[in-house]
């Protein structure tokens, strides 16, 4: 079985945790206390469970939706009123969202809970455990998880407090963004020396050495945004950490796919850091702490199609624009799309039985209730026919058929709950190839032989039968990185990059810079009145 590692053992863990970086009077009570404290390696392990449930909590969902719903990678129009949810996904989309977003607010609250347990989990470890290798092993993994929030909060949020002291409830003031980079750059350069060097089911769902490297490596490409100032050769030399460990390589052409499937795990060959999701799995923080991918990208009249126990949603979908990446017929990432005509693994066309006016809702004809068939036919366009102020797309078949649905988290046939085993990857060896070439194509040193071309033919010749590249470009690998990691949470980290963010797709035409960092909560402001808006806000 895949789940044969850390979360097995986090069947004991806290059931109660109420933090944030913004809610610093609210006191932390778990059930973590100095009588029940772990004596050997593996209860200490179990002890720092509480920090990875509450990485798991927003990851695959909101987390996501904030990254994707922002760009030209999805949108998610409401269908009759449906899912207009507060209008949160339609300012998402415009570009238009104020401090009152509720993904913007879950978010903030998700990261903070991340950054409270582990400081939390670290005191108590730290002040009872004996000192040791394991010890050290684990507070080094903690910390690593809480850099990696932090490296969230920077990239998303810009300015904000720094706070690694538990039990001081004074509250902060925002930390200027270059500050809480040199921060999490600090922080995972002393983890290092302590992380293991081991990869595999031993490791999976816990960071290595190699995970800090991969995040010091998109710290560093991204630098120039953060900090004002360019660290290509330093990517190059973390992103070269990661190579030369020789643990990881490029999953081959015939199981590109399969790295997202429910049965994913420790086995999958790119994966340096991943987060682990089971439906059987639950928790009491205040997160959801699923992955239901289908819930929301497989059309509602696939179900069938893939054996689901429930209905789909289908109720986003990717834009013409972004599509517009997939342009290889060679290429095996094709897999990942449902579009056009829709048939059965066998061949048989796709059908639902509905009425003239339930399939088109502008239906003018003589005879709106009589009968009708038609296979789903997914369209490239969303348009919102009903309301375009309402974000609305109407709420017929033609509507609910409109977008090509990504499916890389292909949908698990065996969860009654929505909920899916796909563990979801956020570090893989691909991304260290192409942050590689990248950083190289952009003025870093090439090194270990290697240049921007050799780099991403490596990735390449494991996913498409085109002929190898003599050049690449940076249009070129922001096409790349498009294909690559589609629907994996990091293309608004690569638009911003690229210069793309403040372009035009859909319905947005925006081109507010200020917003490539999100604004901070209100509800951030009532609890922490020493808080600061970014830039471009209001107050």
């Amino acid at each position: 079985m895949k789940k044969s590692y850390l979360y097995i053992l986090l069947s004991t863990l806290l059931s109660s945790v109420l933090f944030s970086c913004h809610d610093l009077k609210v006191p932390i009570t778990t059930e973590l206390t100095p009588d029940v404290f772990p004596s050997n390696s593996e209860q200490f392990v179990s002890a720092s469970g509480p920090v990875y449930v509450a990485l798991r909590g927003n990851y695959a969902v909101e987390y996501f939706q904030q990254q994707s719903f922002s760009t030209d990678e999805s949108i998610m129009p409401a269908r009759g009123g449906n899912w207009f949810d507060g209008g949160q996904n339609q300012t998402m989309h415009y570009h238009t969202w104020t401090q009152d977003n509720g993904y913007l607010n879950g978010n903030w609250y998700w990261l903070s809970t991340i950054i409270g347990v582990s400081n939390q989990t670290l005191n108590i470890l730290n002040t009872t455990m004996p000192t040791g290798a394991a010890k050290n092993t684990n507070l080094a993994e903690i910390k690593t998880v809480r850099a990696l929030a932090y490296f969230m909060m920077l990239d998303n949020y810009g300015n904000v407090p720094l706070d690694t002291l538990y039990g001081d409830f004074a509250p902060k003031t925002n930390t200027p963004r270059a500050e809480v980079f040199n921060f999490v750059e600090k922080e995972l350069k002393a983890a290092i020396p302590y992380l293991s060097d081991a990869s595999g089911t031993s490791m999976y769902g816990r960071p290595n050495k190699w995970t800090a490297y991969a995040l010091l490596a998109k710290m560093y490409l991204n630098a120039e945004e953060y900090t004002g100032t360019k660290r290509y050769d330093d990517c190059i030399a973390a992103c070269d950490k990661v190579i030369s460990s020789g643990l990881y390589a490029i999953e081959p052409r015939t199981s590109y796919l399969k790295m997202f499937y429910p049965d994913n795990g420790p086995q999958m060959k790119e994966f340096i850091f991943a987060i682990p999701y089971d439906p059987a799995m639950t928790n009491s923080f205040p997160f959801r702490s699923v992955n239901i991918h289908s819930r929301y990208q497989v059309p509602r009249s696939a179900r069938a199609q893939f054996n689901l126990p429930f209905t789909p949603s289908g109720s986003a979908s990717t834009l013409p624009e972004f599509y517009a990446n997939f342009n290889d017929p060679n290429d095996i990432r094709n897999g990942q799309w449902l579009t056009g005509l829709q048939y059965y693994s066998n061949g048989t066309p796709v059908t639902v039985s509905t009425t003239n006016i339930g399939y088109d809702q502008y239906y003018k004809g003589s005879d709106p209730n009589e009968k009708k068939v038609y296979q789903v036919n997914l369209t490239p366009d969303v348009v919102l026919r009903q309301d375009v102020a309402a974000f609305d797309a109407g709420n017929d078949e033609v509507a609910w058929n409109m977008g090509y649905r990504n499916i890389k988290f292909y949908p698990d046939a065996t969860s009654l709950n929505r909920n899916q085993n796909n563990d979801i990857p956020v570090f893989r060896y691909s991304d260290i190839l192409l942050m590689k070439a990248e950083a190289i194509v952009r003025g870093g040193a090439a090194t270990l032989g290697s240049t921007a071309v050799s780099l991403v033919n490596q990735v390449r010749s494991q996913r498409t039968t085109a002929a190898a590249l003599t050049s690449v470009d940076l249009e070129f690998l922001y096409a790349e990185r498009s294909r690559e990691f589609a629907f994996e949470g990091w293309h608004r980290n690569d638009m911003i990059r690229f210069g793309k963010y403040e372009g035009k797709w859909g319905y947005k035409t925006n081109a507010d810079k200020y917003r490539r960092i999100f604004p901070i909560p209100r509800s951030a402001f009532q609890l922490n009145p020493n808080l600061k808006q970014n830039p471009g806000y209001p107050n």
